[in-house]
Parts: C-alpha cells; sequence; structure tokens
C-alpha cells in the first residue's frame, strides 16, 4: 500500500509532534510512525520522570534542613516503591493528556506503531506498509551513550533510562560522566540516602557550561557530601561480588572505586541505527548525528532531520521548535526560516539549577564581539540570605561597543524559572543598562539578574538592598 500527498513523521516524540502539529495549523496531514512507546523520551524515561523523582527528592534535603533549625523530626528511610509510583502516575497522566487525548482530536494526525525503514529516497517500509512522501522528517530522537570500555560486556550498568526504571535504591552508586544527566541523577540518588560518587574524565564538572556557575555547582553538591572526582580516566570495570568496581588514573594514579550499582551517564547517541539512511542518501557527521543545515534540511532531496538525532541542543523544546522549522520549509516555497539558537534558554535541574541562554565568553569572542562580562556570587542577592541558598553565581556576557546582553548564565535557586527573563531580554536586543535600570522584586533570586548588570558600571558592596 502507498500513500502520497502527507508528511511523514518518524518518531512521536516531543520534536514529531510539534512538527505534525505546525503541519496540521499550515492545512496539511501527517503521519507519524512509531516503534517504541508514543511521547518519546522526554515525557516517558526522560525530562518528566527524572524531574519527578528529583522534585520528590528535595524534599527529604529541604527536611534536613529543616532539621537543622529545629523544624520537626525528619522520619529515616525513604519508600521508593510509592515514589515510583508516584513518578509512573505522572508520566501516564501527560502522556494521556499531552499526546493520546491530542491525537485523538486530530483527525489531520494519525499514528503507525512499527519500525519505519527507508528503501529509497522518499520511500519507508513500515512492515508490509510502503508509504512515500515528498515530505518526510526523520525525529527519531536518541539513546544513552554506551562508551567502550574494557570489561563492560560482563558487568551490569544503568543508564539514564534503566536508573528511571528502577524499582529499589541502590545501595551505593558510581557515576561515569560529569555532565547533566551524571549530576541531575547523582544528586537525586544522594538525596534519597544513596552514597555516589561521580568521575568526570575532564577537569570541572559540566565542560560545556561556563565555568563561572559550573564551579559553583561544583562547590555546592561538594558541600552536601556528594562525591566529585575529577580528571578520571576510566580503565576498566568489572563484577565484582555483588556489586561493580571502576579503575581508573587520577592524576596518573591508579584508584579503584567499588560500589552496588554502576551508572554510565557519558551523553546521547543518535537513534539512527536500522532505519536505511544509506539507501535514503541522508549523510552523518563524523559523531554518527544526520548532517542538516540552518533549515533542518539534510543531504537528500524532501527529507529533513530535527531534534536530538541532529546532535545540536538535546533539549526537547529545541527540538520541537527544529520541527517547527523544518515543516515551515517544507510547505512554504522560499521560507528559508532558520533557527536561531542564543535565544532558547536551556537548564540543568540539579539544586542550585544551572541555566543558560545566549552566548558563553569565549563563544561570543570568536563569533566577532568585544565581549565584557560580570559575574556576581549568589550571596550578592539579598534573598539568598532568606532562603539560605547562598551557592551559585550569577554571568552576563555582552557587547562592549554596543552594551547589547549577549548571554545569561546562572547557578542559582530557581534558576530554570529566572533565565527565561534573560531569554527575553536576548531576544528583545536589551542592554545591560535597560536590565540594570529594570525594577525587579525585592526581595527575589530575579534580582540577581539586576545586580549583576548593575555590576558593570557599580560597585554592589556600596549599594545597599534596595539602592537605585
Amino acid at each position: 500500500m502507498s500513500t502520497t500527498g502527507e508528511i511523514v513523521i518518524l518518531g512521536s516524540g516531543s520534536t514529531a509532534f510539534a512538527a505534525a502539529l505546525r503541519a496540521k495549523e499550515r492545512g496539511a496531514r501527517a503521519i507519524m510512525i512509531e516503534r517504541s512507546v508514543l511521547g518519546g523520551t522526554c515525557i516517558n524515561w526522560g525530562c518528566i520522570p527524572s524531574k519527578t523523582l528529583i522534585h520528590c527528592a528535595l524534599f527529604r534535603h529541604e527536611a534536613e534542613l529543616g532539621e537543622r533549625l529545629g523544624l520537626g523530626v525528619r522520619r529515616d528511610g525513604v519508600d521508593y516503591a510509592t515514589l515510583d509510583g508516584h513518578k509512573f502516575a505522572v508520566v501516564q497522566e501527560l502522556r494521556q493528556k499531552k499526546y493520546l487525548d491530542v491525537l485523538a482530536q486530530l483527525p489531520e494526525l494519525s499514528l503507525i506503531k512499527g519500525k519505519a525503514v527507508f528503501i529509497a529516497p522518499g520511500k519507508v517500509q513500515v512492515e508490509d506498509r510502503v508509504i512515500e512522501s515528498e515530505h518526510i522528517l526523520i525525529a527519531t530522537g536518541g539513546h544513552p551513550r554506551v562508551p567502550k570500555i574494557p570489561g563492560l560486556e560482563h558487568t551490569p550498568y544503568l543508564t539514564s533510562k534503566s536508573a528511571l526504571l528502577l524499582k529499589t535504591l541502590p545501595q551505593s552508586l558510581t557515576v561515569i560522566g560529569g555532565g547533566v544527566i551524571a549530576l541531575e541523577l547523582g544528586q537525586m540518588f544522594h538525596r534519597l540516602g544513596v552514597p555516589v560518587t561521580v568521575l568526570e574524565h575532564g577537569a570541572r564538572v559540566l565542560p560545556a557550561v561556563e565555568p563561572e556557575p559550573a564551579l559553583a555547582l561544583q562547590k555546592a553538591l561538594e558541600a552536601e557530601g556528594m562525591r566529585l572526582v575529577v580528571g578520571a580516566a576510566i580503565c576498566s570495570v568489572a563484577h565484582e561480588g555483588e556489586g561493580v568496581r571502576v579503575e581508573a588514573l587520577i592524576d596518573g594514579e591508579p584508584r579503584e572505586f567499588r560500589s552496588q550499582q554502576l551508572l554510565l551517564a557519558v551523553g546521547t547517541a543518535p537513534a539512527t541505527e536500522g532505519i536505511g539512511l544509506e539507501q535514503a542518501g541522508v549523510e552523518l557527521d563524523a559523531r554518527g548525528y544526520i548532517k542538516v543545515d540552518g533549515e533542518m534540511r539534510t543531504s537528500a532531496a524532501g527529507i529533513w532531520a530535527a531534534g536530538d538525532v541532529t546532535g545540536g541542543m538535546q533539549i526537547a523544546t529545541v527540538g520541537a521548535r527544529e520541527g517547527i522549522a523544518a515543516v515551515d520549509n517544507m510547505l512554504e516555497t522560499g521560507c528559508h526560516c532558520e533557527m536561531n539558537y542564543q535565544t532558547l534558554p536551556m537548564a540543568i535541574f540539579t539544586d542550585p539549577e544551572v541555566a543558560m541562554v545566549g552566548y558563553g565568553e569565549e563563544a561570543a569572542r570568536e563569533a566577532g564581539f568585544d565581549v565584557e562580562s560580570q559575574c556576581i556570587p549568589a550571596s550578592a542577592i539579598p534573598k539568598a540570605h532568606v532562603t539560605g541558598a547562598l551557592d551559585g553565581a550569577v554571568k552576563i556576557v555582552a557587547d562592549r561597543v554596543t552594551d547589547r546582553i549577549l548571554g545569561v548564565h546562572v547557578c542559582l535557586h530557581r534558576g530554570a524559572d529566572i533565565i527565561n527573563e534573560a531569554a527575553l531580554a536576548i531576544r528583545c536586543r536589551m542592554t545591560v543598562a535597560e536590565l540594570a535600570d529594570t525594577l525587579h522584586v525585592y526581595p527575589s533570586m530575579g534580582e540577581g539578574l539586576r545586580l549583576c548588570a548593575q555590576a558593570f558600571h557599580r560597585d554592589l558592596t556600596q549599594l545597599s538592598c534596595c539602592a537605585e
């Protein structure tokens, strides 16, 4: 059976759904083909389940803080079965309301369950059905990357996906990797009472993040009791008794790390295996991601790609925006709609939260700007003293010539909420002076943005709390 004249989308996650809804808005029909669970990574084993458990772990941490202040008695122990049930209920509800119900209400969208494989340019096969279209979007997402480590083939390990499917807490945990997933899940397990050791190859955690907020988070996590080991070159892993052993070189010296469970958190690999990209003429880059241009076009005519499978900003909201851009370029001749990644915010849901938007300092220089920057500690914000959230930093990167804000990077309590204002400021091409002149609620953590802007031209130590 052959179907023509519709947009065909491989995948059914946030990128795929955003593209399908955009197609419907433009009067086109869309077919999504999904070989796994409707909704993709974010809703099923990514953003929603992880942030649900992270938020639950925060309760236990804050109970401990309250105990130190004399506020009641904290119960020891964690009923992880109840927490897991709560996580599952949240995922089920959102999958139903945001995916299944949406799909059922829109006859312009249809879903085919099965694995889609390209058999020629513009033509995919799902079991015994052949679907042909001039407009195909690859939005198959990614999966946890598994590095090549001697001994791993004989050693049990967790990934970001399987770690969220555990029915009991690990007795202890070693995490290989010091990026987003490693720190989010590492802190979550730590706060639920699991001894956690994080092994990061680089000189600091979050090597892709601006150094000031990354180092502020590293300090905060260590102060909380997490064991962070940087400069760790992994040599081998082994299954030992009821646990695992990791052998590594730390500053050239051999070390061993033992724990009951091992978590691999070294990034995301593209889900492109076995879908016939070679038959379609779709080229991959050196890392295995699909090559796309600024309009999300692949090397094959009539085929676009968006989301994690392209290896860019691997964030659900960004993937959704890429899917929309791809559909706009499919359906509007001469649209030439391109992504502007400098206005797209992202966050890391540790506590404090790390969030950023726009250029980092070095990237701004490489882009040709005459850069100036300011960074203030969270302790410069009065609200931080009220809440006790004194760990963190706020950094603003600006163009010295025009005073325009180029990037904002924070490590703050509720930083994921605060960064939205910064994204709007960059999108509206605000200057540092304009942000410094914008009154903020006092006391609030968001006031840190204004204080950092004021620091470009004023000495904060000579200002009272509400001084103009």
